[in-house]
């Protein structure tokens, strides 16, 4: 596989106070690649240092063999998307006025906007100025402008924090087709279901430092127990090891036709991360 970003010994400070502390990770093309963490842990520092928004302290980074402020060239421009904390919308125009903007400045066909928005699920309210959006709409067409020119690489902050259920399916679907066209994706979130449903690896982000890196499968099996819950007719539940004597207990239990229900303990990724850190993601 090729590598599309890679970051090595990245470090950030404001004001002698340290944000990223020798943070080194690498993406392949074509992965959703989930950075995970609490408010404040350096998930959008490291989002603004990898788009060249702000400036690195020191490390080296690079987005498709180059230096990451190689993408802000023409050349360059259209092969890297970007939805961040800051929308960069005209309150007095239109949504579709907007895209239409963006349009011209990529040189997109007209029927960009209307695949874009229904990626998003607001074709029907494109006439709409941005003044009397919802912050959750705003969101919507700030990711449609992000992905109006399919780039080859989508920086995604915090993409569906202000969304309604129906519609972050709904972006999670889009986000998937894009994927599936080749998109690689960096995601950041505090929303662990988000990313077990989208990710093909992770990256818990606390302190500035990564703590654990690896899919999400392969963290459930570093950081299980190997236990099992069996649920018994009689309404009893029993924990119990996967293999030795506990087998013969479950063994004793199925002859009999006692058991109702069995699970696997396998953690959770927001489990793991506490865990982890000894802190929560909030």
């Amino acid at each position: 596989m090729n590598t599309v970003v890679s970051v090595q010994h990245l470090k950030k400070t404001f004001q002698k106070e340290a944000a990223l502390q020798d943070v080194s990770f690498a993406i392949q093309k074509g992965e959703i690649f989930g950075f995970l963490g609490p408010s404040g842990s350096g998930k959008t520092t490291t989002i603004k240092i990898l788009t060249a928004q702000i400036v690195k302290t020191s490390g080296n980074i690079s987005l498709f063999g180059q230096p990451a402020e190689n993408m802000k060239q023409q050349q360059n421009r259209q092969r890297v998307g970007i939805l961040s904390d800051n929308s960069g919308l005209y309150t007095r125009l239109s949504i579709e006025e907007n895209l239409q903007l963006y349009c011209e400045l990529y040189q997109l066909p007209a029927t960009a906007i209307k695949e874009a928005l229904d990626f998003v699920n607001l074709y029907t309210e494109r006439k709409k100025k941005v003044s009397q959006l919802s912050k959750g709409m705003i969101q919507r067409v700030t990711l449609a402008r992000a992905i109006m020119h399919k780039p080859e690489l989508l920086f995604l902050d915090e993409p569906t924090s202000a969304l309604d259920p129906v519609n972050t399916q709904h972006i999670y679907n889009g986000l998937r087709k894009l994927n599936d066209m080749g998109t690689t994706i960096f995601l950041t979130t505090h929303d662990m279901s988000e990313a077990e449903i989208l990710c093909d690896r992770v990256a818990f982000l606390h302190n500035g430092k990564i703590q654990a890196i690896g899919t999400p499968k392969d963290l459930k099996q570093e950081f299980g127990d190997d236990s099992i819950t069996v649920e018994l007719k009689n309404g009893g539940q029993q924990v119990i090891q996967n293999g030795g004597q506990d087998a013969e207990k479950l063994y004793q239990w199925m002859q009999a036709n006692e058991v109702a229900r069995i699970y696997t303990n396998e953690p959770t990724l927001g489990e793991i991360f506490m865990q982890i850190t000894g802190s929560d993601l909030v």
